[in-house]
Protein backbone atom coordinates (compact mmCIF):
# COMPACT_ATOMS: atom_id res chain seq x y z
CA UNK A 1 0.00 0.00 0.00
CA UNK A 2 1.37 3.38 -1.02
CA UNK A 3 1.78 6.28 1.42
CA UNK A 4 -0.97 8.15 -0.48
CA UNK A 5 -3.46 5.28 -0.12
CA UNK A 6 -2.61 4.89 3.56
CA UNK A 7 -3.30 8.58 4.16
CA UNK A 8 -6.54 8.34 2.18
CA UNK A 9 -7.77 5.34 4.20
CA UNK A 10 -6.96 7.20 7.42
CA UNK A 11 -8.44 10.58 6.60
CA UNK A 12 -11.56 9.55 4.65
CA UNK A 13 -13.53 8.39 7.75
CA UNK A 14 -12.48 11.57 9.55
CA UNK A 15 -13.73 13.68 6.65
CA UNK A 16 -17.03 11.83 6.67
CA UNK A 17 -17.41 12.54 10.39
CA UNK A 18 -16.47 16.16 9.79
CA UNK A 19 -18.90 16.66 6.94
CA UNK A 20 -21.69 14.76 8.69
CA UNK A 21 -21.12 16.51 11.99
CA UNK A 22 -19.73 20.03 11.88
CA UNK A 23 -21.04 20.84 8.44
CA UNK A 24 -24.44 19.34 9.25
CA UNK A 25 -25.08 22.18 11.68
CA UNK A 26 -27.64 24.69 10.50
CA UNK A 27 -26.21 27.82 8.93
CA UNK A 28 -29.21 29.90 9.97
CA UNK A 29 -30.24 29.15 13.57
CA UNK A 30 -33.54 30.53 14.82
CA UNK A 31 -33.32 34.12 15.99
CA UNK A 32 -34.42 34.57 19.63
CA UNK A 33 -37.53 36.81 19.60
CA UNK A 34 -35.90 39.19 22.08
CA UNK A 35 -33.26 39.88 19.43
CA UNK A 36 -35.73 40.71 16.65
CA UNK A 37 -35.36 44.00 14.83
CA UNK A 38 -38.40 46.26 14.54
CA UNK A 39 -39.02 44.85 11.04
CA UNK A 40 -38.76 41.28 12.33
CA UNK A 41 -41.14 42.03 15.21
CA UNK A 42 -43.71 43.38 12.75
CA UNK A 43 -43.31 40.35 10.48
CA UNK A 44 -43.67 37.95 13.42
CA UNK A 45 -46.86 39.71 14.54
CA UNK A 46 -48.32 39.46 11.03
CA UNK A 47 -47.40 35.79 10.90
CA UNK A 48 -49.09 35.11 14.24
CA UNK A 49 -52.26 36.87 13.12
CA UNK A 50 -52.40 34.69 9.99
CA UNK A 51 -51.22 31.36 11.40
CA UNK A 52 -52.18 31.68 15.09
CA UNK A 53 -48.66 30.86 16.24
CA UNK A 54 -45.14 32.25 16.10
CA UNK A 55 -42.95 31.67 13.02
CA UNK A 56 -41.69 28.09 13.08
CA UNK A 57 -39.73 25.68 10.90
CA UNK A 58 -38.67 27.26 7.61
CA UNK A 59 -40.48 30.48 8.51
CA UNK A 60 -38.35 30.94 11.62
CA UNK A 61 -35.29 30.52 9.42
CA UNK A 62 -36.68 33.01 6.87
CA UNK A 63 -36.95 35.65 9.61
CA UNK A 64 -33.48 36.74 8.52
CA UNK A 65 -35.40 38.27 5.61
CA UNK A 66 -38.71 39.17 7.30
CA UNK A 67 -40.49 40.63 4.28
CA UNK A 68 -39.64 37.58 2.20
CA UNK A 69 -40.85 35.39 5.06
CA UNK A 70 -44.27 36.99 5.23
CA UNK A 71 -44.70 37.08 1.46
CA UNK A 72 -43.85 33.37 1.42
CA UNK A 73 -46.32 32.73 4.23
CA UNK A 74 -49.08 34.51 2.30
CA UNK A 75 -48.48 32.40 -0.79
CA UNK A 76 -48.44 29.28 1.36
CA UNK A 77 -51.75 30.25 2.92
CA UNK A 78 -53.36 30.13 -0.50
CA UNK A 79 -51.58 27.08 -1.90
CA UNK A 80 -52.14 24.88 1.17
CA UNK A 81 -55.64 25.92 2.12
CA UNK A 82 -57.43 27.56 -0.81
CA UNK A 83 -56.07 26.17 -4.07
CA UNK A 84 -57.96 24.09 -6.63
CA UNK A 85 -56.70 20.92 -4.93
CA UNK A 86 -57.95 19.26 -1.77
CA UNK A 87 -55.49 18.46 1.01
CA UNK A 88 -55.00 14.88 -0.20
CA UNK A 89 -53.75 15.90 -3.64
CA UNK A 90 -51.88 19.04 -2.62
CA UNK A 91 -50.01 17.13 0.10
CA UNK A 92 -49.14 14.45 -2.46
CA UNK A 93 -47.60 17.15 -4.68
CA UNK A 94 -45.69 18.48 -1.67
CA UNK A 95 -44.28 15.03 -0.89
CA UNK A 96 -43.22 14.58 -4.52
CA UNK A 97 -41.38 17.89 -4.31
CA UNK A 98 -39.79 17.03 -0.96
CA UNK A 99 -38.63 13.69 -2.38
CA UNK A 100 -37.14 15.26 -5.52
CA UNK A 101 -35.19 17.76 -3.39
CA UNK A 102 -34.33 15.20 -0.67
CA UNK A 103 -35.78 17.69 1.82
CA UNK A 104 -36.06 15.81 5.10
CA UNK A 105 -37.89 18.49 7.10
CA UNK A 106 -40.49 19.03 4.38
CA UNK A 107 -41.13 15.28 4.26
CA UNK A 108 -41.15 15.00 8.07
CA UNK A 109 -43.87 17.69 8.37
CA UNK A 110 -46.05 16.76 5.41
CA UNK A 111 -45.95 12.94 5.41
CA UNK A 112 -48.36 12.54 8.37
CA UNK A 113 -50.62 15.26 6.97
CA UNK A 114 -50.76 13.48 3.60
CA UNK A 115 -51.57 10.13 5.19
CA UNK A 116 -54.28 11.67 7.37
CA UNK A 117 -55.73 13.35 4.26
CA UNK A 118 -56.08 9.99 2.51
CA UNK A 119 -52.82 9.20 0.71
CA UNK A 120 -52.09 5.47 0.95
CA UNK A 121 -48.91 4.70 2.93
CA UNK A 122 -47.70 2.32 0.20
CA UNK A 123 -47.86 5.16 -2.35
CA UNK A 124 -45.82 7.40 -0.05
CA UNK A 125 -43.35 4.57 0.61
CA UNK A 126 -42.79 3.98 -3.10
CA UNK A 127 -42.25 7.69 -3.58
CA UNK A 128 -39.81 7.76 -0.66
CA UNK A 129 -37.80 4.94 -2.22
CA UNK A 130 -37.75 6.57 -5.65
CA UNK A 131 -40.13 4.05 -7.22
CA UNK A 132 -43.15 4.74 -9.40
CA UNK A 133 -46.15 4.25 -7.08
CA UNK A 134 -48.60 1.53 -8.04
CA UNK A 135 -52.35 1.74 -7.49
CA UNK A 136 -52.73 5.51 -7.79
CA UNK A 137 -56.17 6.94 -8.46
CA UNK A 138 -56.71 8.85 -11.71
CA UNK A 139 -56.38 12.17 -9.89
CA UNK A 140 -53.23 11.05 -8.05
CA UNK A 141 -51.70 9.92 -11.36
CA UNK A 142 -52.37 13.33 -12.90
CA UNK A 143 -50.77 15.11 -9.93
CA UNK A 144 -47.83 12.69 -9.92
CA UNK A 145 -47.09 12.94 -13.64
CA UNK A 146 -47.48 16.73 -13.75
CA UNK A 147 -45.31 17.37 -10.70
CA UNK A 148 -42.65 14.81 -11.59
CA UNK A 149 -42.32 16.19 -15.12
CA UNK A 150 -41.89 19.71 -13.77
CA UNK A 151 -39.30 18.58 -11.25
CA UNK A 152 -37.32 16.27 -13.52
CA UNK A 153 -37.82 17.73 -17.02
CA UNK A 154 -38.39 21.39 -16.03
CA UNK A 155 -41.49 21.39 -18.22
CA UNK A 156 -44.75 19.51 -18.75
CA UNK A 157 -45.61 17.52 -21.86
CA UNK A 158 -48.65 18.38 -23.98
CA UNK A 159 -50.33 15.12 -23.01
CA UNK A 160 -49.84 15.67 -19.29
CA UNK A 161 -50.97 19.29 -19.48
CA UNK A 162 -54.08 18.29 -21.44
CA UNK A 163 -55.06 15.72 -18.81
CA UNK A 164 -54.49 18.22 -16.01
CA UNK A 165 -56.47 20.96 -17.76
CA UNK A 166 -59.31 18.60 -18.64
CA UNK A 167 -59.66 17.47 -15.01
CA UNK A 168 -58.76 20.60 -13.03
CA UNK A 169 -58.95 23.46 -15.54
CA UNK A 170 -56.38 26.09 -16.39
CA UNK A 171 -56.56 27.38 -12.83
CA UNK A 172 -55.70 23.90 -11.63
CA UNK A 173 -52.62 23.76 -13.83
CA UNK A 174 -51.49 27.13 -12.47
CA UNK A 175 -52.15 26.09 -8.88
CA UNK A 176 -50.40 22.72 -9.21
CA UNK A 177 -47.31 24.33 -10.72
CA UNK A 178 -47.57 26.88 -7.91
CA UNK A 179 -47.56 24.15 -5.23
CA UNK A 180 -44.53 22.49 -6.83
CA UNK A 181 -42.76 25.83 -7.17
CA UNK A 182 -43.55 27.06 -3.67
CA UNK A 183 -42.34 23.90 -1.96
CA UNK A 184 -39.30 23.85 -4.23
CA UNK A 185 -38.55 27.35 -2.95
CA UNK A 186 -38.85 26.19 0.66
CA UNK A 187 -36.77 23.09 -0.08
CA UNK A 188 -34.04 25.19 -1.68
CA UNK A 189 -33.98 27.56 1.29
CA UNK A 190 -33.79 24.71 3.80
CA UNK A 191 -31.20 22.75 1.83
CA UNK A 192 -29.09 25.90 1.51
CA UNK A 193 -29.35 26.55 5.26
CA UNK A 194 -28.93 22.89 6.26
CA UNK A 195 -32.15 23.25 8.22
CA UNK A 196 -32.23 20.54 10.91
CA UNK A 197 -34.83 17.88 11.54
CA UNK A 198 -35.74 16.44 14.95
CA UNK A 199 -33.33 13.77 16.18
CA UNK A 200 -36.11 11.17 16.05
CA UNK A 201 -37.12 11.99 12.46
CA UNK A 202 -36.16 9.62 9.67
CA UNK A 203 -34.05 11.02 6.82
CA UNK A 204 -35.07 10.34 3.23
CA UNK A 205 -32.85 7.87 1.36
CA UNK A 206 -30.41 9.75 -0.88
CA UNK A 207 -31.16 8.76 -4.46
CA UNK A 208 -28.87 8.95 -7.46
CA UNK A 209 -30.42 11.06 -10.25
Amino acid sequence: MTQKSILKSFFTPLLLIFWGGAFAQTRLPDIPPEQYTVEQQKAAQEFEIARKKAPWGPFAMLMYSPQLMNNARAMGDYLRYNSTFDSHLSEFAILITAREWSQDYEWYVHYPIAIKAGLKPEIAQALKEGRHPEGMSDDEAIVYNFTMELQKNKQVSDATFAKTESRFGKKGAIDLAGIAGYYTFLAMEMNMARHPIPATAERLPRLSH
